[in-house]
Order: C-alpha cells, then structure tokens, then sequence
C-alpha cells in the first residue's frame, strides 16, 4: 500500500498498545494553556507581525504539570495524554495568528472590530483547517515520511518521549518566562527606564537608530536564527538610513505636500504613524511584502501541484480501504465528517452578517463558496510548508494577501466595488487565513502523534476542541489591546460626520464629550473613528490601539492596503512599487524578499531586537561548532520563555491604561521609576538578557 511508512519505522507506542489518550483532563490542561499562548500570540503578532509555534513549550510544561501535580490531576499522564495536550494547545497560537494578521484591517478601515465577527470567523477557519487537512494525512505525514521533516513536529516527539524517559527540560522555559515577565515589568510597567532608546546619526538628516528593548522580540530572533533576523533587520536599517533620510533630505524647502500625506515634509518626524515612516515607508514596505509573499507561492507552486495530485489519489485510496480493518494509528475521522462538515460551514457562512455587504443571500453565499475554494487550497500550501520549513516559517499572510487579491478581482467583475464590500473581503481572507494557518499546525501535530504512536482521530477532535476554546479568548484579548491603548488626537479636517444610532461617546482632549463617527471611503477623511460634535464636525481622531505605536499590527495594515488599492483604488501606486521592486531585486540577488520586506515594513526598533536575538544563536552555534539547534535546544526553550513571559507581561500592562479610577491608581503606583536611569543602562540590561540565553544554551547539555 503506498500509504503506509517504510517496514523499518516503529512508533514510540506501537499500534497495538493501549493507553489512556483522549482524556477530559488533557483537554482541560491543553485548553488552559492554548488560551495563554493565545493571547501572549495576539500580543506578539500584533507588535511585530509573526509568531512561533508554541508546541514545544506546550510540550515541555504539560510533562511538568503533571509530574508535578499528580495527585491533583489524578496521576502521572501517558505520553499519548500529552501529545494531546499539546495538540489542543497549539490551536490557540495558530487561530492567534490568523486572527492578528487580518482581523485587525476592520479597525484601519473605518469598521467597528466588534468580538461576535471575531468570534464566528475565527471558529469557521478554526474548524475548516482541520477538516481540510485531515484527507492530506496519509500522504503527507505518512507516505512522505523522510522526505518532509516537520521540524517542529519532530521536535515536540522528541520532548515528548525524553519526558516519559528521562524527565523533562521545562526549567529553560519556565526560566525564559520569568526573566521575560520580570525584565518587562521593569521596563513597561515600573519604568525605570526607557523602553526603545534611540541614537540619532550625526551628520544624516533624520536618521535614528533605535531598539525596542522586548526580552519578546529578542526570543523571537533566537528562535528564527541569525540568518532570517540578519536579513529583517537589513531591511529596517535600508528604510531608517537610506529611505527616511533621503525623503527628508529632498523634502526639505517643499512648501506643499505630498500625497498620501496631508502636511509637507519638512514638518513631519522621521517615524510614527503620521510621520515619513507612516505616510511614505509603510506604503513601499507594504508591497515589499506583498511581493515577498507572492514569490514564496510561486517557488511552492511545484509542491502544491504534487500535493494536490497525491492527495486526491490518496483520497481514492481511503474510499478503497475499510475503516474497521486499519490499526489504531492509522484511523482518521471519516471522510463522511470531512465532507460533511464542510457542507455545513458553507451553509453556516452563507447566513453569517459578516459576508452580506448588501440584503440577501447573493454576496454571502458566493464569498462561502470561495472561502472554502481558497481554504482547501491553501490549507494544502500550509500543510505542505509546514512540513518542509516548519509552522514558524509558514507564510500564511502571503497566502491571505493572495486571497484578497483573488478575492477583490472576483468582486470587481461583479461589479462590487463600494466601501461596503471591503468588510467582506476583509472576512474572506481572514478566514482563509485562519485556515491555512490552522491546517499547518494541525499538520504538524500530526506529525507528533505519528512519531509517538497517537490515533490520529483523537487528535483532530484535540485540535477541534482547542479552536472552540481559543477563539473566545482570542476576541477578546485582541478587542483589550484595542480598547485599552486608544489615545485621542488633534484632526485637521473640516468634514461633517453622522454617528450611528447608539454610537457612544468619548471625552476630547479639551474635556467634552463627543460622540464617536467611523468614516471609510471618503476621499477628504481617511479612514478611522473620529469625535465629531453636536453638528457631526470632526473635532478630533480616535487613534485606537490598532495601528499605533504599541500594536501597529502591521500584517492587519497590509491587508488593508491591499483592499483599498484594488477595490477603491486609493493607493499611492508609486510608492507600492518601489516596494516591488525592491523585493524583486532581493530575489535576484538571492536574499530571501520576504524576509527584509518585513524589515523594511516595520520600524527598525522592532527588529532590531530581533537581531539581538538572531545574533545570540549565531554565538552559541559558533561556540558549540553545530550548524543549528534544535527546536528542543536548551537555548530554543529558554527563548520560548522569553516569547511568553514578555508577551503576557506586555498583554497584562496594556490594561494599566484601562480608563478605570482603580486602575489608574494601580498604574501610577506601579510606575514608580519614572524612566530615572538613563536608556543606555536599561540597554546594557538587554544585552545581559542575551547573555543569559548565551550562556544557558552552551553551559547545557546538547539536547
């Protein structure tokens, strides 16, 4: 049969062995921590546009639990009970993903983000890419055993197993975390110093070099390698010493000024939202990536034809086969289910408000028709990547980006062109998204359970139950980071706007209460939640915390950019291809694109850490005289701590900004220092940080 593994290959509990797997309280742990990397994943995604796969760590600290807690959890749990728990797990940083690379987009595009589209989104791509990828497991997991490594897959088996055989490593990553937790509790939260130094350049016209000191981020670096955060920040440093300086230097002395911008250059500041980076960088970077990502799906265009072959003659097979005959290791849920589930989310999504841009079932219906056409599709692309490159390294924003571009293409030969139809394409791409990042995580899981000897049935339902549970927190951690790090600004625009019915209001830099208006499509107003008066005068702009300085959530920015140039044509085209170009020259000259596109997108002090990192692996590698460690490396796990520690630590201060009289008595309690030492010291200590991943990754045994 060409579906079974090579004769040699034995997993860890053979098919015959029966051991507790499927169990309420795997679910339950696996549940409570998929919510916690979740959320710490949102965050992240959020600041500097990706995350890492949360696997391993899941891995690593279900093995502690319960050795542990035994008693309390009713006994030492089974190998198969912890794949489990990682399985259920892993689904909240993939759904986080998704969510935090598209969703966001609604905000920068005039709409309200509210948690119910958030939720019913995220649970249809959730539960799509696990149905997707359940007819692709034989052929990928088991026929391309040896060919496809699934580094992160393999990697949690072998935590995995050396946890039911010799203990566990999880001191790495419970150390990670709370030097993460404490280092940014200092920084963000008591202030003692500032959080991103900067140094201007002398003798260069608006050039600063800048880091934001995120013990977050510097994981991030570790984790993805010296090569790929050498590459990002090359990106960062073109854009901050080259672009920005050169626009300011040319712009000098111009009196009027230069669309997309509304004021002259020469009174703008280097960076920020409203400064050269904002009006000018982020267009090029945004096709930068976009030209980035769709180079990766042209160099996987072999791979997907070959998937989609095997996978359709795999599908055959499986009809061929009985059910009840197969071993234990070998049973999936039934294709009835897969089909069957699928038919029932069409006919979910085609009811769904979120894909009526109009009344009736008309746009609806055909935006379910092609969330499932590009969601199987995709989920074919991630699967495969994941399995070649990992899930960290899986472009699903590339994927989303050709979605919408497909999916706008679609509604313009439609004639589907109003500021109404955004929204649902938005929505489209968001599920799609969330689907094929899914079915790539859920693909890796796989992996693991066919190492260790799972049932793969179980772990689809695993997986399945970790969508359901993630997808609540996941709205509404991503609606908290939005709310609670709003600010008011200054607008200079003499535009009348009529406020919903009901909107709320909020209270203006001078005192008042203004009612809150959201404009989109307007040619004198760009797109944003403004306060407007009695009269609908715009009086000031509600900056939300999507798209400022703390969650410029730049792969949501992206998205939107990509709707609005195509459906209402509102793009600065110039500067989007200088992004492609820029791009397609990375290409020629062998650099990766994607990777200082997405360097050249966001703001040199977000990647700059990320550098930091990058560069701490490049040390250890040196120093141990190995080419790369493992995704189960003592320093990989210590980083994985940093990635959550920061990120829940940033996620918990964002709430000190809360408009609650207790809360900004706690805040001001807790903000002590005031940023009193200077940001050269507060630099020196993230830099010790590094050290201590340095020195925790050589003086550790090899993993």
């Amino acid at each position: 049969m060409p579906d079974q593994p090579s004769p040699s290959f034995k997993s860890y509990v053979p098919p015959e062995g029966r051991v507790p797997e499927l169990t309420v309280r795997a679910l339950l742990v696996g549940s409570l921590l998929g919510v916690v990397f979740g959320a710490s994943s949102v965050y992240l995604a959020l600041r500097v546009g990706l995350t890492v796969s949360a696997s391993v760590p899941i891995a690593v600290i279900s093995i502690t639990l319960f050795r542990a807690f035994s008693k309390a959890l009713g006994g030492r749990a089974s190998i198969l009970e912890n794949t489990v728990v990682q399985t259920t797990g892993s689904a909240g940083e993939s759904i986080a993903a998704g969510v935090a690379f598209t969703l966001p987009a609604l905000v920068l595009l005039g709409f309200e983000m509210d948690w119910t589209r958030s939720l019913l989104l995220s649970f249809c791509g959730g539960i799509l890419g696990v149905l997707m990828m359940i007819p692709l497991r034989r052929y990928l997991i088991v026929k391309e055993h040896g060919r496809l490594t699934y580094p992160e897959g393999t990697a949690c088996a072998e935590v995995l197993i050396a946890g039911e055989e010799k203990g566990t490593q999880a001191g790495f990553v419970f150390k990670g975390l709370f030097v993460g937790l404490f280092f940014k509790l200092a920084t963000q939260v008591h202030q003692i110093w500032k959080a991103v130094p900067e140094v201007h350049v002398p003798r260069l016209k608006a050039g600063i070099l800048a880091c934001d000191i995120s013990p977050e981020l510097m994981g991030v670096g570790y984790i993805i390698g010296y090569r790929s955060a050498a590459i990002m920040v090359g990106g960062g440093l073109f854009a901050s010493l080259v672009l920005i300086p050169a626009i300011a230097l040319f712009g000098e002395g111009r009196p009027a000024p230069l669309f997309p911008s509304t004021i002259p250059i020469g009174e703008m500041e280097p960076g920020g939202s409203g400064g050269i980076w904002g009006r000018y960088i982020r267009y090029i970077g945004a096709g930068a990536v976009a030209t980035g990502g769709i180079i990766n799906l042209v160099k996987a265009f072999p791979t997907i034809v070959s998937s989609f072959r095997s996978s359709f003659r795999d599908l055959q097979l499986s009809r061929e086969s009985g059910g009840d005959a197969r071993p234990r290791t070998e049973r999936d849920l039934p294709l009835s289910v897969v089909l069957g589930g699928s038919l029932a989310l069409t006919v979910f999504m085609t009811f769904l408000p979120q894909l009526q841009a109009v009344p009736g079932f008309g746009v609806s219906l055909i935006s379910a028709l092609m969330i499932v056409l590009f969601g199987f599709f995709f989920s074919v692309v991630s699967s495969r990547i994941t399995g070649e490159l990992g899930s960290s390294s899986n472009p699903v924003s590339g994927m989303a980006i050709a979605t919408l571009m497909g999916t706008c293409l679609v509604f313009i030969g439609l004639g589907w062109t109003g500021h109404a139809y955004t929204a649902v394409a938005l929505s489209i791409g968001a599920v799609v998204c969330i689907a094929s990042s899914n079915a790539g995580t859920t693909s890796q899981d796989l992996k693991t359970s066919f190492l260790v000897g799972g049932t793969p049935w179980k772990q689809q339902v695993a997986i399945m139950v970790g969508v359901l549970t993630s997808v609540v927190v996941i709205g509404w951690t991503l609606q908290a980071l939005n709310r609670n790090n709003q600010e008011v600004l200054e607008a200079r625009y003499e535009v009348r706007l009529t406020p919903a019915p009901g909107a709320p209001t909020e209270q203006g830099r001078d005192g008042r209460a203004y009612r809150v208006a959201r404009a989109g499509g307007l040619a004198e107003l760009p797109d944003g939640t403004y306060l407007v008066d009695e009269e609908g005068l715009v009086r000031y702009r509600l900056q939300e915390g999507i798209g400022s300085e703390k969650a410029p959530a730049p792969q949501a920015t992206l998205m939107s950019l990509v709707i609005k140039g195509i459906l209402t044509q509102q793009l600065p085209w110039g500067l989007v291809l200088l992004g492609v170009f820029i791009s397609l020259l990375m290409e020629i000259l062998q650099v990766p694109a994607l990777a200082f596109a997405v360097g050249l997108y966001l703001p040199l002090e977000s990647t700059a850490p990320v550098f930091v990192g990058g560069l701490a692996r490049r040390l250890v590698e040196w120093k141990r005289g190995g080419d790369a460690e493992s995704e189960a490396a003592p320093g990989v796990l210590y980083s994985s701590g940093l990635v959550a520690g920061g990120s829940i630590m940033g996620l918990a201060a964002s709430f000190l900004s809360f408009p609650r009289p207790w809360v900004e008595r706690l805040a001001g309690a807790l903000a002590f220092g005031n940023e009193a030492l200077p940001p050269w010291l507060g630099f020196l200590a993230f830099l010790g940080v590094a050290g201590l991943v340095y020195r925790t990754a050589t003086r550790a045994p090899r993993a």
